[in-house]
C-alpha cells in the first residue's frame, strides 16, 4: 500500500488588492504621518488623490520620495499598477482605476470644484476592485470623497476615515462619517497601523 505524498492547502488569494487614500487641506500632513508607517515590503498599490491647485505642477512623488520606504511617482495614463508603488493623481486630471489593473486620466468637468475629485478615484476603485479595495479619507474642507467611499463599502471593500477630532480640516472626513460610509473612524497612527498590517494577510 502507497501513502500519497503530504500536500499543503492552497493559500487562499489575498484579500485586498488596492489601497486608495484621498485628502484635501491639510493632506500633506496626514499622509506625512500614515505614508511612512508603510513597511519597505509593502505588496499592495497605493493610489493617491489630494487636492492641489491646477496651475501648478506637482511635486508630490518627490517630497514624500525622501519620506517613505517605497516607490513613488505620478500615475500615468494606461499604467499598470504594480505592487509596493505610490501613485499620485497628476494635476487637473481625474484618476481612475480600471478592471484590467490600469490607470485611466480624464478631463471632464470638476467634481465637488476639484480635479481630481476624490469621488471619481473611489467610485472607479468600487467598480473596478470591489471586495479587494481599500479606501481612506483624510482631512479636507469639502464633502469630495464621502460618496465615494460609500461606495467601496457598499461593494464591500474596507473604509476608514479619520477621526474628524484630530483632522486639520474636519469637513470631510465628518461627511463620510455622517453618511456611514467609513466602517473604521481612527487616529492617523492607527491607520496607518491598519494599512501596515494588510501586508500580513494572505
Amino acid at each position: 500500500m502507497t501513502t500519497a505524498a503530504p500536500t499543503s492547502a492552497p493559500r487562499p488569494a489575498r484579500r485586498f488588492a488596492v489601497v486608495v487614500i484621498g485628502a484635501s487641506a491639510g493632506g500633506i500632513e496626514a499622509l506625512g504621518t500614515v505614508l511612512p508607517m508603510l513597511p519597505k515590503h509593502y505588496t499592495l498599490p497605493v493610489v493617491v488623490v489630494l487636492h492641489l491647485p491646477a496651475d501648478e505642477p506637482s511635486l508630490l512623488a518627490e517630497v514624500f520620495s525622501y519620506k517613505v520606504g517605497l516607490a513613488t511617482k505620478e500615475a500615468d495614463e494606461k499604467e499598470r499598477l504594480q505592487p509596493g508603488v505610490i501613485y499620485f493623481a497628476p494635476p487637473s486630471y481625474h484618476l481612475l482605476l480600471e478592471a484590467d489593473g490600469t490607470f485611466a486620466l480624464s478631463t471632464e468637468e470638476p467634481v465637488h470644484f476639484s480635479r481630481p475629485s476624490i469621488d471619481v478615484l473611489f467610485e472607479s476603485a468600487a467598480d473596478a476592485y470591489g471586495e479587494r479595495a481599500v479606501g481612506v479619507l483624510l482631512t479636507g474642507a469639502s464633502q469630495d470623497g464621502a460618496r465615494g467611499l460609500l461606495a467601496i463599502r457598499e461593494a464591500g471593500g474596507q473604509t476608514l476615515a479619520q477621526d474628524p477630532a484630530e483632522a486639520m480640516i474636519s469637513i470631510m472626513p465628518a461627511a463620510a462619517v455622517e453618511l456611514g460610509a467609513a466602517r473604521a473612524v481612527l487616529p492617523l497612527k492607527d491607520i496607518g497601523r491598519f494599512l501596515a498590517g494588510l501586508e500580513k494577510e494572505a
